[in-house]
C-alpha cells in the first residue's frame, strides 16, 4: 500500500512539474512576443525587465532555453552569470576594512596618549574599556 501511494505522489508530482514547465514556457512565449512588438528599428531593443524576467525563468526552469528566440540562449546564460557575479560582489564588499570610529573617540584617545605618554595602546585599550568604549 506504501508503494502504491509513493508512485501515486510521484505521478501527481511529475505531472504538476511538466504543468509547471509548460506554463512557464508560456510566459516565454508572451514575453518574446511583447519585445518584437516592441521593435522599432531592425535591431530588437531589451530593457532590463526583459533580461531580469527571462532569466529568472532560465534561474527556475533551465528548459525553457528551447523556446527562447528572440535571443541566443547563450546570452540569456552570459546574463546569469553576470547577474550572479554582481550578487555576489555587492554581496561580500560592504565588509572591507576595519570599522569607523566616531570623531570623538579618536579625540578621546589623542587626548588620553598626548596626556599619558607612558600609556601605550593596551593601557588606552584597557581604559577605554573601562569606560564602556569598544574599539578594536
Amino acid at each position: 500500500m506504501v508503494a502504491f501511494l509513493t508512485k501515486l505522489l510521484l505521478i501527481a508530482r511529475t505531472r504538476l512539474r511538466s504543468q509547471a514547465r509548460l506554463q512557464a514556457e508560456i510566459l516565454v512565449l508572451r514575453q518574446q512576443v511583447l519585445i518584437l512588438t516592441r521593435k522599432r528599428a531592425q535591431r530588437v531593443r531589451l530593457r532590463n525587465l526583459d533580461r531580469l524576467i527571462l532569466v529568472w525563468l532560465y534561474r527556475t526552469f533551465p528548459s525553457i532555453l528551447n523556446a527562447i528566440t528572440a535571443v541566443k540562449p547563450e546570452t540569456v546564460l552570459r546574463w546569469h552569470h553576470r547577474g550572479f557575479r554582481a550578487y555576489w560582489h555587492w554581496k561580500s564588499g560592504w565588509r572591507v576594512g576595519r570599522p569607523k570610529i566616531d570623531r570623538e573617540v579618536r579625540k578621546l584617545i589623542r587626548r588620553m596618549s598626548r596626556e599619558n605618554p607612558l600609556w601605550g595602546a593596551p593601557r588606552i585599550h584597557g581604559e577605554l574599556l573601562m569606560l564602556g568604549i569598544q574599539v578594536a
